[in-house]
C-alpha cells in the first residue's frame, strides 16, 4: 500500500507540475521517499541506472539532433514536399501526412514525430485554410500516427530501447522482428483513421497557396549534412549492435556532429545560423532525472509484488497457447499503461516476464507485445505518455483544445483495432521468423 501510494502522489505530481517543478524532480522527489521509506533500497539505484542509462541519454540525443534539424528547417521541408504531393487531392494528402508522421516516428522516436511534426502540419492547414473538422482530422492523425508507428527500430520509442536493453536484444534482431509488425500497424492505422475522418477531409485543396518546400531551408549547410549522417547513423546501428556498443554512445556520437556543423565550430561560431547553445537549453534534460527518479518508484512497486502478480498474470496466458500469450499480453501492458503511463508500465512489464516461467519462444512473444503494448497503449487515455501530454499542451499553444473526453473517445476508438492488429501480425511473424 505504502508503495502504491508513493507511486500515485508521484505521478500526480508529475502530470501536474506544480509550480514548473518539472517532470524529473517530481520524479526524483518520490524516489526519494521510496527511499526514505524503504520502499527501495539505495543498492537498487545502480540497478535502476543500469536499466535506463542508455535509454535516457539515447532518447536525449535523438531529441538534439531533432531540434538541430527542425531549426534548420529539415521537417518544414520534408512537410511541404508532401503536401505538393497530395497534388490539390485532400484524400491523397491524409495518407501522405500520416506515412510522414510514421516516417519520423521511425527515425526521430515518438516524441520527435508528434511535438515537431505538429506545429508544422498546422500551419500548413491555416496556409490551405481548412476548417475547423478538416484541421481536427489531420492534427489527431499525427498524434495518433507518431505512438502507432514507432514500432520498427530500437530507436523508435523510449519503451523500445528499454526494453531491448533489458532483455539484450540487437537491433538487428528487434529491426527484423518489429519492422514488418510496425507496416501492419501503419497499415492499420491509416485504415482506421481513414474510416474515423473521411466525412472530414476536404475533397480539394489549393497548392498554390503553399510555399516551396526549399523555402523552409534555414540552414542550407546543416540541411545537406543531414542525409549523410543520418545514413550513417542508421548503418552504424547495424554494424555496432553485434558488438555490443551502446546506442547512446552512436546516437550521442552523431548529435555532436551535427552540432559541430549547426554551430560552425570550426569557425568558431561565424556564419552560425542554428543556436546549439538553444538546442541544448531545450532538450530533455529533465527526462535523465525523470527516468531514474520514477523508475525508481516503480521498482519499488515491483518489489512490493506488482512484478509477481504480474507474472502470475502472464503465466496463466502462456498456458493457453502462444496466440492468447501474445494478444494477452499486449493488450494487458495497454491497460496498464493507460493507467500507470507507459515508461512505469514497461518495466513493470519486463519484471513480470522475467519472473514468469515461460518458454523461450513464448517468452520472446511477450517481450515485444509488451513492447507493443506500451507503445501503442497510451492512446487509450491522455495520461498514458508524457509525449501525449505534451502534444495536448502544443495543440493548445497553437489554439487548438482537445478535451480529456474527446481524446478519449478517439483514443479508445482507433487504438483497440491496431493493437489487435499488431499484435496477431507479431504472432504470426516470429514463428515464420524463427523457422
Amino acid at each position: 500500500m505504502l508503495a502504491s501510494a508513493i507511486f500515485v502522489v508521484t505521478l500526480v505530481l508529475v502530470i501536474w507540475q506544480p509550480r514548473g517543478l518539472g517532470i524529473g524532480w517530481s520524479a526524483l522527489g518520490g524516489a526519494l521517499v521510496a527511499l526514505l521509506m524503504g520502499v527501495v533500497q539505495w543498492t537498487d539505484l545502480q540497478v535502476v541506472w543500469d536499466i535506463v542509462w542508455d535509454a535516457t541519454f539515447t532518447f536525449v540525443a535523438l531529441i538534439i539532433i531533432s531540434l538541430i534539424l527542425d531549426a534548420a528547417g529539415f521537417f518544414a521541408w520534408a512537410a511541404l514536399h508532401v503536401a505538393r504531393w497530395g497534388n490539390g487531392r485532400g484524400h491523397l494528402l491524409f495518407p501522405l501526412i500520416v506515412v510522414l508522421g510514421a516516417f519520423i516516428a521511425a527515425f526521430f522516436a515518438n516524441d520527435g514525430a508528434a511535438l515537431l511534426l505538429t506545429p508544422i502540419v498546422i500551419a500548413i492547414l491555416l496556409r490551405l485554410n481548412f476548417s475547423p473538422p478538416a484541421a481536427f482530422a489531420f492534427i489527431i492523425a499525427t498524434g495518433f500516427v507518431a505512438d502507432t508507428t514507432s514500432l520498427p527500430l530500437v530507436i523508435s520509442n523510449l519503451v523500445n530501447i528499454v526494453s531491448a536493453n533489458y532483455f539484450d536484444i540487437g537491433f538487428d534482431r528487434y529491426a527484423a522482428v518489429m519492422v514488418p509488425v510496425n507496416l501492419v500497424s501503419l497499415a492499420a492505422t491509416l485504415l482506421v483513421l481513414w474510416l474515423v475522418f473521411r466525412r472530414q477531409i476536404p475533397q480539394s485543396y489549393s497548392v498554390a497557396a503553399l510555399d516551396h518546400p526549399h523555402s523552409a531551408i534555414r540552414d542550407l549547410l546543416v540541411f545537406r549534412a543531414a542525409f549523410p549522417i543520418l545514413l550513417v547513423l542508421l548503418v552504424a546501428y547495424f554494424l555496432t549492435a553485434p558488438l555490443g556498443v551502446p546506442i547512446s554512445l552512436v546516437t550521442g556520437t552523431a548529435a555532436l556532429l551535427l552540432m559541430a556543423v549547426a554551430g560552425r565550430w570550426w569557425k568558431k561560431g561565424n556564419g552560425a545560423v542554428v543556436s546549439v547553445h538553444n538546442v541544448l537549453r531545450h532538450a530533455p534534460w529533465q527526462i535523465v532525472l525523470f527516468s531514474i527518479g520514477m523508475y525508481l518508484v516503480v521498482y519499488g512497486l515491483g518489489n512490493a509484488g506488482l512484478a509477481q502478480l504480474g507474472a502470475t498474470a502472464l503465466q496463466w496466458l502462456a498456458q493457453q497457447g502462444d496466440l492468447v500469450a501474445t494478444v494477452g499480453t499486449g493488450f494487458l501492458s495497454a491497460l496498464v499503461a493507460s493507467v500507470m503511463n507507459n515508461m512505469p508500465s514497461t518495466l513493470i512489464g519486463a519484471l513480470a516476464i522475467d519472473q514468469a516461467h515461460l518458454s523461450e519462444s513464448t517468452r520472446e512473444l511477450m517481450v515485444y507485445a509488451n513492447v507493443i503494448g506500451n507503445d501503442l497503449g497510451p492512446k487509450f487515455t491522455p495520461i498514458g505518455s508524457l509525449a501525449t501530454l505534451l502534444w495536448l499542451h502544443v495543440l493548445a499553444e497553437k489554439g487548438y483544445r482537445v478535451s480529456w473526453g474527446q481524446y478519449m473517445k478517439i483514443g479508445l476508438l482507433i487504438t483497440p483495432p491496431v493493437l489487435l492488429a499488431s499484435l496477431l501480425a507479431l504472432a504470426c511473424w516470429v514463428p515464420v521468423l524463427a523457422g
